[in-house]
């Protein structure tokens, strides 16, 4: 090796660039410094110092390096050949001989190779083969091979695309051949486990998709065979179309049922989709569309039932009787639903706890003979309890309000509301908010479930909310009440229950 004595040499800054001893690069020339120190090398002994610039400042170390060839393309940009020869520590500068930068070169000469080296560069040696080979590049593991040196082998991290500039900064200025194999040799594993991770990834996804197509094939083939043999009648989807045909459902929502039973058939078991369609479908499906009780308006054996279930109160029983007398005229008259819209006040009872609010209610849907239902809304703060949840998200269910149709069966029983006035608000919206459109006669015909997203008639519906104190029922839900006041038993009435 030449011996490199301390000599002025035009300085070549590289930005974002190292070249490292034993590299043979070709650079772009974009800045006049750079066009520069090639002319001024050119004009000597060819040589000139790569030192690599970050962010401005320059490193501690450089390469020098020989001017192979310079020249310029067809594009017009000027290009240099550089082979990197040796490293050399930038001294005392002399600035602008003919635009170029000069310094002083100080000599850096490689120390000898240990024992303990030549088994870093062993292993080093083993790791790039390993990484080239993953990367199906045999090629350059030939290439590996030719390196001469200890030295030699490390620099050759100057091609590697995953060390960062920095790292390769880093290199450069290590001179200890024995740290710098180290560091190399370190990075070189975080690289190559982290390319086996990717890898891993890679293919379990791979393994993935081809399974899924394989069992989307396979599925075909089963139904197609099926089909063949005449046994497609025990289809889920089928089965799910005979049903819809029997529910009576509303036009609207059976266009609605009908898309979302077009997505399951398309849908694959595996998908988390499958289930949640299922579910919904199941929900629509269980709800009463077209099933409805008969109502009986005989006042008198309502006010039997009333009597046989409740001792005293007659006031509270005749104004219930005559709610029962209103609704049997307007049946009579043909005025009970117009234009889709039910009609009438909304009965509330007002009492203190255990004076037969809820029995009242049970008494009146068994006097009327509709099936009865009971929804609790004491410290219900949530609007998704009344509305239900969206789809969207996981685990989402109906409203209560829908629930309790479903308990009931029927398109018109008594639904209690049982502790009206117990409903708070918060940050996850009003419930007394929905409520409106519940008990509201001009509005609950089309009643709307943020689950079922369909409108629902609850015109039919007997709403009886039930309330201890009046006082805290929002004032809107209030203007669309009839109170209905129970002040307790008397001593006679209760010494009659008691017995």
């Amino acid at each position: 090796m030449t011996e490199l004595n301390s000599e002025l040499l035009p300085v070549l800054p590289l930005d974002d660039v190292v070249v490292l001893p034993h590299m043979t690069v070709t650079l772009a020339l974009a800045d006049d410094a750079q066009k520069a120190a090639v002319d001024a090398a050119g004009r000597g002994n060819r040589l000139v110092l790569l030192v690599p610039r970050v962010e401005g400042r320059f490193a501690r170390m450089g390469t020098v390096a020989r001017v192979e060839s310079s020249g310029r393309l067809p594009t017009g940009a000027d290009v240099a050949i550089l082979k990197g020869e040796r490293r050399g520590r930038p001294g005392g500068g002399q600035a602008d001989i003919d635009g170029a930068l000069w310094v002083q070169v100080e000599p850096v000469e490689d120390p000898e190779g240990s024992e303990r080296v030549r088994e870093l560069a062993r292993e080093y040696r083993a790791l790039l083969e390993n990484v080239l080979e993953s990367r199906g590049a045999p090629g350059a593991v030939q290439f590996v091979r030719n390196a001469r040196t200890a030295s030699h082998l490390a620099d050759l991290a100057g091609y590697s695309p995953e060390l960062s500039v920095e790292q390769k900064i880093e290199v450069l200025e290590t001179v200890d051949v024995e740290e710098r194999l180290t560091r190399l040799i370190e990075w070189t594993k975080q690289n190559l486990a982290d390319a086996s991770l990717k890898e891993q990834i890679r293919s379990e996804v791979t393994e993935g998709m081809e399974k899924t197509q394989r069992e989307f094939l396979l599925r075909q083939q089963m139904e197609a065979i099926r089909k063949q043999l005449g046994e497609g009648s025990g289809d889920v989807v089928s089965g799910y179309r005979t049903r819809v045909e029997e529910a009576g459902m509303p036009d609207g929502v059976r266009t609605e049922v009908e898309r979302e039973l077009d997505r399951l058939e398309r849908t694959s078991e595996q998908n988390p989709e499958y289930g949640w369609i299922r579910t919904y479908l199941d929900w629509m499906l269980e709800l009463p569309w077209n099933v409805r009780s008969e109502d009986n308006y005989d006042l008198h054996e309502a006010r039997r039932i009333l009597d046989e279930d409740h001792t005293g109160l007659d006031d509270v029983k005749d104004r219930i009787l005559e709610f029962l007398a209103v609704r049997k005229l307007r049946e009579e008259r043909g005025l009970e639903v117009i234009g889709g819209r039910g009609s009438g006040a909304i009965i509330t009872l007002v009492g203190p706890p255990g004076v037969g609010k809820t029995s009242l209610g049970e008494s009146v849907a068994r006097a009327l003979g509709r099936k009865f239902a009971r929804v609790s809304l004491g410290g219900v703060h949530d609007e998704a309890e009344i509305r239900g949840h969206r789809r969207t998200y996981i685990g989402a269910l109906p409203g209560r309000i829908v629930r309790a149709l479903k308990e009931a069966g029927t398109k018109n029983p008594v639904i209690m509301l049982d502790e009206i006035d117990k409903v708070g608000a918060d940050w996850r919206g009003d419930p007394s908010a929905a409520l409106l459109e519940v008990l509201d006669p001009a509005q609950n015909h089309s009643f709307r479930d943020h689950y079922l997203e369909v409108d629902l008639d609850l015109s039919e519906v007997l709403f009886i909310p039930t309330a201890n104190v009046w006082e805290t029922i929002p004032a809107p839900l209030l203007d669309r009440m009839e109170l209905i006041r129970l002040d307790g038993y008397t001593e006679q009435e209760k010494v009659a229950i008691a017995r």
